[in-house]
């Protein structure tokens, strides 16, 4: 295996810029997913990484070595196309041994990768079988075996199971992770699914208009989003956003008046010297309380949504337009047209100053 080391990598098509700027380093045997909204430039540093694409400006180091100039079969990269790109002539044996041949690596050879890689992926049965005779999960497979036959130094995944129905997916995902836990590769998957991105990730890259906005572990991300935009992308239901006015600040924390809410006092440390400042609320569905209390902070549930182990509240308030999400474990009682009053646990609450970065949280500022 094998790392990966992007520095100041850069990609140019004509007048459009993709890729600006993207310093990463990705250790050996990681999982890392590249994850954003379409256009973010995703697939096209994947495809930088595989040598599909050149380098505009900037340096990628596979291992120890530069290999800006080298051609895709001289990185030690194996890549599992969204397509899967199978041909459709050739038996399941022949497709995965492809890339060996080509390689000119001699018949025991081409005969031991494969059949090790067959019995890796359960497709010893389907060998003989082309492509057409296969279901998509069994044809994913043996993409992913073909790549991996040549015991690649890096797999790269480009958006592998966007063509598969939802339980064809969660079964995918499974193996996929199975697969990495027992081989150790390194792995770099793109996708524009979240939850693919968080239970297979050891570290996530958001990537927005070729750039990234944010690296860590899933739990980070959630926790801790660096930037609003962040933290509008990582979650399902989105994160609920409130305008918010800084009252007073100190070390300790910050008072601020939310639209809706009221008075909030949290744990995060703004500017002392710039009362009135415009600040974003941020907070995720399960941290709402919803309750029928009497008070001034009054909703209207519009739709209840249920999905069997868990209900999705949508709460419009009194006055303006701000839609939010509750969530919380069925059965409820909730119903469409019922008056509630919100509260904020501000525990998880997260600020977002008028630049959308999030502010820290003060005793962790002060830690030291």
């Amino acid at each position: 295996m094998a790392s990966v080391t992007l520095d100041k990598l850069n990609k140019v098509f004509g007048n459009t810029h993709i890729i600006k700027d993207v310093d990463l380093t990705i250790g050996d045997g990681e999982f890392v997913v590249f994850v954003g909204p379409s256009g973010c430039g995703k697939s096209t540093l994947l495809r930088l990484i595989a040598g599909l694409e050149s380098i505009t400006d900037g340096e990628l180091s596979i291992g120890e070595h530069v290999v800006n100039d080298l051609p895709p079969r001289e990185r030690g990269v194996g890549m599992v196309f969204q397509s899967y790109a199978l041909y459709p002539h050739m038996t399941v044996y022949d497709n995965m041994a492809f890339g060996l041949k080509l390689a000119k690596a001699d018949n025991q050879t081409v005969e031991q990768r494969v059949m090790e890689t067959a019995r890796t992926l359960q497709l010893e049965t389907l060998l003989k079988r082309k492509p057409k005779e296969l279901s998509g999960g069994q044809r994913q497979r043996v993409a992913m075996g073909r790549a991996m036959a040549r015991n690649p130094q890096i797999l790269l995944f480009d958006e592998p199971l966007s063509n598969l129905d939802a339980s064809l997916r969660v079964q995918m995902r499974n193996e996929i992770a199975q697969l990495h836990h027992r081989r150790g590769s390194t792995v770099v998957y793109v996708t524009h699914d979240q939850v693919e991105a968080m239970t297979l990730a050891d570290k996530i890259v958001v990537l927005r208009d070729g750039r990234i906005e944010q690296v860590g572990s899933p739990q980070t991300l959630y926790q801790r989003p660096a930037t609003r935009f962040v933290a509008g992308f990582i979650g399902s239901p989105t994160m609920n956003f409130l305008p918010a006015e800084l009252c007073t600040s100190n070390r300790d924390g910050c008072r601020v008046t939310v639209a809706g809410i009221g008075e909030l006092e949290l744990r995060q440390e703004a500017d002392e010297s710039a009362p009135g400042q415009r600040l974003t609320l941020g907070i995720r569905p399960e941290h709402l309380r919803l309750d029928t209390a009497e008070g001034d902070n009054r909703f209207t549930i519009v739709n209840v949504e249920y999905l069997g182990n868990e209900v999705y509240v949508y709460l419009e308030p009194r006055e303006g337009d701000t839609l939010l999400i509750h969530r919380s474990e069925a059965p409820s009682d909730w119903q469409v047209g019922q008056d509630v009053a919100l509260r904020v646990d501000v525990e998880h609450a997260h600020l977002f100053d008028a630049s959308d970065r999030a502010l820290a949280i003060a005793t962790q500022r002060h830690a030291a």
